[in-house]
């Protein structure tokens, strides 16, 4: 199996999170990068070492952007990189799961990211808390829901 190359430009990290309770805040985070080594013939023997630029958290409001790459939550200037490393991948009814090291600021948790491939893209959702990784810890949950709702989309050359 070769690396597939990801097409940075046509990939990204969707995600949303609640805000005072009712309203939902939706984002991206682009520039991603790594290696990819997936057949879907063979999906046990895949590989995903991906990474994400924080700095370029996108939520629709300059403001809010800006905060998100403080130390409150990505801390960009330390911590440039989010990254998402395979364990395994096997194959489920609807599609794949894979479980991964999800790092983020300097902490690292197993996650399980159930995927589809189509089209030479793959695409995942799963839900984080972010309290587990440190994401807004001074951030009340009023302000900025807990439970983050999180789509990768990657795109293959």
């Amino acid at each position: 199996m070769q690396a597939q190359e990801i097409d940075t430009e046509n990939s990204r990290v969707e995600f949303e999170i609640t805000k005072l309770g009712m309203l939902n805040v939706e984002g991206v985070i682009k520039g991603m990068q790594g290696t990819v080594d997936f057949d879907p013939a063979v999906p046990e023997n895949a590989k995903f070492n991906v990474c994400i630029k924080a700095a370029t958290v996108k939520t629709g409001i300059d403001k809010r952007d800006e905060h998100l790459r403080t130390e409150d939550f990505f801390y960009v200037d330390k911590y440039p990189e989010i990254c998402v490393n395979s364990l395994s991948v096997s194959r489920t009814e609807s599609g794949y799961v894979t479980k991964a090291e999800l790092t983020i600021l300097d902490v690292t948790r197993e996650v399980e990211i159930p995927f589809i491939y189509e089209n030479n893209t793959l695409k995942g959702s799963f839900t984080l808390n972010r309290f587990d990784y440190g994401l807004g810890e001074d951030t009340g949950t009023v302000m900025a829901g807990s439970e983050v709702d999180i789509t990768i989309i990657s795109k293959l050359k």
